[in-house]
């Protein structure tokens, strides 16, 4: 028996010892190491100094995102061998949290498993992580030393990539991991995954996050027909000064304003709701009175109230007086009535038009009204735009893009969001895919968007090579619009919808801006039409007879009260600032 325990816990421990074995973390070294082939250089990271040493350039600036390092430069100098083999996208590809001091950030390490196939021509892995609705681009490379030959047994080894600081909260991000050497033929060389990062509660805890905060803990008690409340306070840390209510029945709404005291209580507070509809079920919302708050959801029923008992009925010999009595008062207004009827109807009334107008504006009442439920996804919308104009402008199509996308329930598609099959596929065919697939496209035009792009002169330093990843746009958005007018032209003339095509300016451009091929085409002026492109894209009438259909934070009044519309406010001031400089310099 003490040898069977002996053994069970011997083999225990080298189990521990193979799974901790089994995950292999970068090292720091050289790339001139990894081209010697040392013993030392088994799993390396490669800084971003080296490849700029090895290439001749730094190619961020000039490409704009991450992109499959070249072999040949790296690795295959002296034998151009090693980068001519298949190699197979990573297996079970893993986000992992790690530990983070910063209460307004995340920290992620990726891991993953080499493919069985092709593991032994296996050179390394790029890594990079992308934030889903943003430019922002993370890139690692790590490469295994040129004399290395792996065996299928590392297809069990876990290998994993450095810490990705400083991630958003409640903020989605894609991760890539490729494998190394990158064939001509791209397919199947890399594996993307999709994940959410905490939001501030799950991290911090509720206690500690204004914007996620709200009431967990509510009683209703009802005496009468009074309704009374008691819900918990926030944290006086957090700032939050007063809350609001919110219940729905029968069509009808009810808006109660809370401002607690605290120096009576500072965790809890009770507030009355008054004329409520007996017999009624409400649903109520209770948040506190910040934007974007989250609510809190609870029901109130007011239960009817039982009234007494009425008194015996008095005896017939009361009631048979009083009803004959009745009755002859009844019988003498009859016939005051009848003999004044004919004055009656000679008589002019003198309509007032102000009592009609405020029986209007007291009778006005709210309307839901649901999108329609044909589709079961949301539209894909393309946007073409120039970068002729410079990033200020290129981020004002961002966050429009973005703004569309979350609060329009429309699936926005950019070049800038899907880098990698832009540089799988080429631009003008990853466009003409997208033109093909879309729903809706859109061109945001500028004066940047009629101008002949000028070819970058070839000049040393970052300056001139961040000049170039602007002018590589230009180019192609001269020939995307015109492959979109032969689609309008082709469209017009064999009389189908033309409302898949749109164009768009903003406060700084002029109708001018907009090319000829796009005039047939329905044109919005933004953030003025915000409203009228949102009817567009979903299919909604905004007007019906007797109302008009008015959207929250889709106008041009309200759009800036959420954070991706106060985003988009600002990227076009800053765009405007920038056009209004170049023109007075041009003026010049």
């Amino acid at each position: 028996m003490w040898t069977t325990a002996l053994v069970l816990i011997r083999f225990l421990a080298l189990a521990r010892a193979d799974s901790s074995a089994a995950v292999i973390t970068p090292r720091d070294c050289s790339l001139e190491c990894i081209k010697e082939g040392g013993r030392a250089c088994e799993y390396c990271r490669v800084a971003r100094d080296d490849v700029k040493k090895a290439l001749g350039f730094n190619t961020i600036p000039l490409f704009g995102s991450c992109i499959p390092w070249p072999c040949f430069e790296l690795l295959g100098d002296e034998d151009p061998n090693i980068c001519q083999h298949y190699i197979q996208a990573p297996n079970d590809v893993m986000v992992e949290f790690v530990p983070d001091t910063s209460p307004e950030s995340e920290t992620i390490v990726v891991s993953w498993k080499p493919s069985y196939y092709g593991i032994a021509f296996l050179r390394g892995f790029q890594v990079s992580l992308q934030a889903l609705g943003g430019s922002s681009t993370a890139c690692q490379l790590f490469l295994f030393h040129r004399n290395v030959s792996l065996s299928t047994s590392h297809a069990e080894m876990v290998y994993k990539s450095d810490p990705f600081p400083g991630l958003s909260l409640g903020s989605q991000y894609a991760v890539t991991v490729m494998a190394l050497p990158v064939p001509e033929e791209w397919e199947k060389f890399y594996h993307s995954k999709i994940f959410s990062t905490r939001s501030c509660a799950e991290k911090n805890g509720l206690e500690q996050c204004k914007h996620d905060w709200y009431p967990k803990h509510i009683e209703v008690h009802q005496k009468g027909t009074v309704i009374t409340v008691t819900f918990n306070l926030a944290p006086p840390k957090l700032g939050i000064r007063s809350y609001f209510s919110l219940c729905y029945a029968n069509g009808m709404k009810r808006y109660t304003d809370i401002t607690p005291n605290s120096s009576n209580n500072k965790t809890h507070h009770s507030y009355q709701m008054n004329g409520l509809q007996e017999g009624t079920n409400y649903t109520c919302e209770i948040a506190a009175n910040e934007v974007d708050a989250v609510r809190k959801t609870f029901s109130v029923q007011v239960t009817a109230i039982q009234k007494e008992a009425a008194p015996d009925t008095p005896s017939l010999a009361l009631v048979l007086p009083l009803c004959l009595a009745v009755a002859a008062i009844l019988g003498l207004l009859l016939a005051a009535l009848t003999r004044w009827r004919p004055k009656l109807r000679r008589k002019k009334f003198d309509l007032k038009p102000d009592i009609f107008k405020q029986y209007e504006e007291s009778g006005t009442q709210e309307e839901v009204v649901s999108l329609p439920e044909a589709r079961l996804t949301p539209p894909h919308l393309l946007m073409c735009y120039s970068s002729n104009d410079g990033p200020t402008h290129v981020k004002a199509v961002m966050q429009l893009g973005s703004f569309i996308q979350q609060h329009m329930a429309t699936q926005v598609f950019l070049d800038l969001w899907d880098s990698l099959s832009v540089a799988e596929e080429g631009v003008m065919a990853w466009h003409c895919r997208q033109i093909q697939e879309s729903d809706f496209v859109m061109v945001v035009c500028s004066p940047g968007l009629k101008q002949k792009p000028v070819p970058p002169q070839p000049e040393r330093g970052d300056e001139d090579e961040e000049v170039l990843g602007l002018g590589s746009n230009a180019y192609s958005a001269e020939a995307v619009v015109q492959l979109i007018g032969e689609e309008v032209g082709r469209a017009k003339a064999s009389g189908r919808d033309l409302s898949k095509y749109m164009s768009a300016v903003f406060e700084y451009s002029e109708e001018t801006d907009v090319p000829v091929e796009l005039r047939l085409v329905s044109h919005y002026r933004l953030t003025r039409d915000l409203p009228l492109l949102f009817s567009h894209l979903r299919g909604v009438a905004l007007h019906r007879p007797g109302c008009y259909l008015k959207i929250k934070h889709i106008t041009e009044e309200g759009y800036a009260s959420v954070p991706a519309g106060a985003a988009l406010q600002w990227a076009i001031y800053e765009a405007g600032l920038t056009m209004k400089a170049k023109s007075q310099h041009a003026v010049v």
